[in-house]
Formats: C-alpha cells, structure tokens, sequence
C-alpha cells in the first residue's frame, strides 16, 4: 500500500507552482497585449476615464507582465503578488463596476469583478504562504519522506 502522506508530498509539491503559473498566465498576456498595442490600451483606458492613460499603459503593463513572469517563476513571489493584488483592485474598481452599468451589462461585469476577486483570492495566499517548495527562489526536490 503507498502512503499517503508521502504520495501527496511528492505530488503536492508541484501543485503551488501549477497554481502561480495558471494566475500569472492571465497577467503575462494582458501585459503582453497592453505594451504590444499602448495606443489601443490607453484608448480603452481613456474611455474610462482614466488621466494620463497613455502614460500609465507603461508601467501598467510592466507591472502585469513583468509580475507574471516573476509570479510564474516563484522568484520574489511574495512582492510579484503585493503588487499584482494592488493592480488588480484598482483595475476592479475602474473598469468592472457592475453596479453602475446598464442591465445588458451588468452580469458580465459581475462576472468579471467576480473572477478578479478570485484571482485576489489567490495571490493572498502567495503573500501569506510564499512560492511553495518548487520555485526560482527554492529549487525544486523531492519532498523528505515523512515518518
């Protein structure tokens, strides 16, 4: 018989960096997308009333791409994931007010507000719990048998 204990540890060690790399997925490509095409972005930002759109779009767009990387990488985890915390509620409050949309609007907006607290919900456990066992600032062995 395997016991369990130790299975998990071998296989449960893997399982935060699945986790950093499928949250950090979503910011590398939005950054990406955002410093491919700023004047798109500080459009949409514009139409939102965003000041100064076209230059926040740069750092905006760092701050996601480059704490996605950093965040997938689980190298300075704990900071990538401050900081992406602090970006997403700020980007939930300007750009998915549910309650200040149309009816035809507002389930989508909810959804998305939603999937952003979510995505929050996640990185507070990488401030909380660090990068896990397999990570640029650990490495990545075998779990210790545990007795």
């Amino acid at each position: 018989m395997i016991n369990e204990k130790m299975h998990c540890n071998n296989f449960c060690q893997y399982l935060p960096l699945v986790g950093r790399v499928l949250i950090g997925l979503i910011f590398v490509l939005s950054g990406f997308g955002k410093l491919s095409d700023p004047a798109g972005t500080a459009g949409y930002m514009t139409a939102y009333g965003v000041p100064y759109a076209n230059l926040l779009v740069w750092p905006v767009g760092l701050v996601e791409f480059g704490g996605g990387i950093l965040l997938m990488l689980g190298w300075h985890a704990r900071w990538a994931a401050t900081a992406l915390i602090l970006f997403v509620i700020a980007a939930t409050l300007v750009f998915h007010q549910f309650w200040n949309v149309n009816a035809a609007q507002m389930q989508m907006q909810q959804i998305n507000f939603l999937k952003n607290l979510a995505i929050i919900g996640g990185l507070l456990y990488v401030v909380a719990y660090g990068s896990g066992a397999c990570s640029l600032s650990k490495g990545c062995k075998p779990a210790e048998p545990s007795a």
